[in-house]
Formats: C-alpha cells, sequence, structure tokens
C-alpha cells in the first residue's frame, strides 16, 4: 500500500439511536461528537440510524407502515383500466 494516502483507521463507538446499542470497533469514519467508554478513554461517536438492536428482522417485531390509500391515489390519478 502506498503511504500517506490511506484515511486513518482508529476506534471509533456507533451508538443506535432507537435502540440504544453501543459498540466500538475500528473505521475510518470520523466524528464531532466524543464519549468516554467502559476503558475510561474517549472515542469518537457515531450514531446509527439502525442496528441489531432496533432493526426488525433481529427483534422479532414488526413495524407498521403507512401504506393505506396508495392502491386508491393511484386509481385517483391514473383511473382504472376495464377490460
Amino acid at each position: 500500500m502506498k503511504p500517506g494516502i490511506h484515511p486513518a483507521y482508529r476506534p471509533v463507538v456507533f451508538r443506535d439511536k432507537i435502540g440504544g446499542l453501543t459498540f466500538r470497533t475500528r473505521s475510518t469514519l470520523t466524528a464531532d461528537r466524543t464519549t468516554a467508554w467502559e476503558d475510561g478513554a474517549t472515542y469518537p461517536v457515531v450514531d446509527v440510524e439502525i442496528s441489531s438492536a432496533s432493526h426488525p428482522f433481529y427483534t422479532g417485531q414488526s413495524r407498521v407502515m403507512d401504506t393505506a390509500g396508495r392502491v386508491e391515489r393511484f386509481h385517483q390519478r391514473y383511473g382504472t383500466r376495464h377490460g
């Protein structure tokens, strides 16, 4: 590998906004915020929208999406085809 062209690879804490799960791993992502970890060191923290703690596939909980009225809006916009 060429020296000086790769981003810094360092420990980063990822935090799930919904599930509250936090885990430390190594990444090239950067973050403006930091958090204190269990070992007493401070690491950059990256908030994620979904992780295994909040994903419906892993938790077994399904979420209801607002799909009511889609077919009706389609028929209203484009009409119905009979024949």
